[in-house]
């Protein structure tokens, strides 16, 4: 049976996404967990880290055209199989420069996954329910994010079993996508330009000049998601926390994303977003100022990752969201990739700067990172808010 309303094309979606969320959420701390076992240098293990947001950053330049050429189906269906069969080579080719490159191909796979889902939901949702449908889409990502920590320690048990888990459960979702009726002639809507690299670059200009505030949200995101998963079990092993402690800390901070983001998404639909991102953020810098201060407590770290989700955690949907909202929905497509590129370049970064910041200070500034980078971006959405208001005037 197939079904054709946005509705079951809204579940299938998130379905899918939410069991994307579930493989990366897994493989960022399983493969510190088994690195730091392996005694492999913090700053190593954060660059590292970064392949799979390498390869979401190196695809984003060209799968505009494969989209727009052959739809969304074909794009999901490549983006499952690249990421299922790659989690089922990571214990068959147990080799540190293999896995960055296995990351690399699951960066692509995944980047393919989220970049058609995305595009295809923010194009066809009702404007008046932009925010909600969107916060909706975030939280399965975010519940497949939070489950995958806590899969991860199964490596305790064989450490082949995590990466089979995931692989086994990825190619299950991707093949949801044929209960759509009418998904095999879905495509963006075009935008009357050919599809070349060239033209891709004059659409990312033009998306910055309209949007550019709202990709520092999935900026941001991107750095708590690889950082927090990457780094964090570094730092908690150096600071005598158990390995269950661990996947007990880190799917908080999803959990707490989890717990208000349709809310927060549907506030944002009624007073606006920018000034409940910046409500929001500010809130976000105290939360990881008291990181620092509590860093050695399970049951702080526990209470505050659950807060810092709560505030923090809907960035990277919020700025979905309010990118949609600015800009000409021919440009969607260039908007929801260069959403990416952001993404990717705050999962880059965050855990290399993370894993310095950890190997020269012992971990004494850690979660001050954080705080710095909140503060900053904080600041220029209210530059925006002024000068935007003078614009309106």
């Amino acid at each position: 049976m197939k079904f054709e309303s946005f509705r079951a094309r809204f579940i299938v979606l998130s379905l899918i996404v939410c069991i994307s969320g579930f493989s990366q959420g897994m493989l960022l701390p399983l493969i510190s967990f088994i690195f730091e076992n392996r005694e492999i240098h913090a700053t190593i293990n954060g660059l590292h880290a970064s392949g799979l947001y390498i390869g979401v950053l190196a695809s984003a330049l060209f799968i505009e055209g494969p989209l727009r050429k052959y739809g969304f189906r074909p794009m999901i269906i490549a983006g499952g199989i690249i990421v299922g069969i790659c989690l089922f080579l990571f214990p068959v080719l147990d080799s540190i420069w293999i896995w960055f490159l296995l990351r690399l191909l699951v960066g692509i796979g995944d980047n393919v996954l989220h970049f058609s889902t995305q595009t295809w939901l923010t194009q066809s949702t009702p404007q008046h329910k932009l925010g909600k449908v969107i916060a909706f889409y975030g939280l399965f990502f975010s519940l497949g994010f939070m489950i995958g920590p806590k899969v991860s320690e199964l490596v305790t048990i064989w450490e082949p079993l995590p990466f089979l888990v995931s692989g086994v459960l990825t190619m299950i979702g991707w093949p949801l996508i044929f209960l759509l009726k009418g998904a095999e002639n879905a495509k963006p809507i075009e935008s009357g330009v050919p599809v070349t690299v060239f033209n891709t670059f004059k659409n990312f200009k033009a998306v910055l000049r309209t949007s550019w505030i709202a990709f520092l949200f999935p900026l941001l995101f991107g750095i708590f998601e690889a950082s927090l998963n990457s780094n964090f079990p570094v730092f908690a092993i150096r600071n005598n926390f158990e390995l269950s402690d661990i996947t007990w800390i880190l799917p908080a901070f999803s959990f707490g994303a989890i717990l208000l983001q349709v809310p927060i998404g549907s506030l944002g639909d009624r007073i606006g977003r920018s000034r409940l991102i910046s409500v929001l953020l500010g809130l976000g810098a105290v939360t990881f100022f008291f990181m620092e201060v509590f860093n050695s407590s399970f049951i702080m770290l526990l209470l505050l990752f659950t807060l810092a989700g709560v505030f923090v955690g809907s960035m990277y949907s919020l700025g979905i969201s309010y990118m949609t909202d600015i800009t000409p929905k021919f440009n969607l497509p260039a908007g929801n990739l260069m959403a990416g590129i952001m993404f990717s370049l705050g999962s880059i970064t965050g855990p290399v700067i993370g894993g310095y910041i950890i190997t020269a200070t012992d971990g004494a500034y850690y979660f001050s990172f954080f705080t710095i980078a909140i503060i900053v971006i904080l600041i220029l959405n209210i530059l925006f808010m002024v000068r935007r208001g003078t614009v309106a005037q």
